[in-house]
């Protein structure tokens, strides 16, 4: 399959946490990064020809997913959104700033496509109840976006492992604890179950960045 090389970068707490509870803002959490901290993510995302964050993370975040801190181009916004239930006064729809592209499913109307498309945002349909990311990462690698990062949230990033479609994990871990049974944590979804289908990932990097621990993996076996 003809697909962008994918890494998955986040900031998570020493237990593993995105955010400080259910339904907050994980820019909450955010705060604690460091301008070093920040200048590692925005560099990661010059680097990237698209940017990828759930529709979930887009409604509770609002976020920009430009280039700030460092110098550099900011990547392609792609948001899978498989009904199109998205607020057209996001951050994301402000063009002008980044390009934008939205993917749904075919159980989006028509309407909501058509209201995507007047903001500025180019629409993907992908998947039939809900979107097929192997797919959809087949149509972004034709688009010419060869190297992608997924933000999150935690659901997102569960169908990007469930279908083993990443390559490498980057983790800023923030030194605090948050605890909560019900505090999304780096990947959600129903797991694996069995430890002879979990994912493995070899250790490519680990490192001080300000205040914060950086640990980067690459998939195992994966040559990187």
């Amino acid at each position: 399959m003809n697909r962008p090389y994918v890494m998955i970068v986040s900031e998570v707490t020493i237990d593993g946490k995105l955010t400080l509870d259910e339904g907050v803002s994980s820019k909450e959490i955010m705060k604690l990064m460091d301008d070093e901290a920040n200048k590692y993510l925005h560099q990661v995302r010059a680097e990237c020809d698209g940017i990828m964050v759930g529709a979930t993370t887009v409604r509770i975040d609002n976020p920009s997913l430009t280039v700030r801190y460092v110098e550099g181009e900011s990547p392609i916004r792609i948001i899978p959104a498989s009904t199109g239930d998205l607020p057209l006064d996001a951050n994301i729809f402000d063009v002008a700033k980044a390009p934008t592209i939205i993917a749904v499913s075919k159980k989006c109307s028509e309407d909501k496509i058509k209201a995507m498309k007047e903001k500025g945002a180019d629409v993907i349909v992908a998947g039939e109840n809900k979107v097929d990311f192997v797919e959809l990462l087949e149509k972004l690698y034709e688009m010419g976006i060869k190297k992608l990062m997924v933000e999150g949230g935690s659901k997102v990033n569960w169908e990007m492992i469930k279908n083993d479609l990443v390559d490498e994990i980057r983790l800023i871990h923030l030194p605090v604890v948050v605890g909560g049974d019900n505090v999304p944590s780096l990947v959600s979804g129903e797991g694996f179950k069995k430890l002879e289908l979990v994912k493995r990932y070899d250790i490519k990097a680990v490192f001080k960045c300000g205040n914060q621990v950086i640990t980067e993996y690459v998939r195992k076996n994966s040559g990187s």
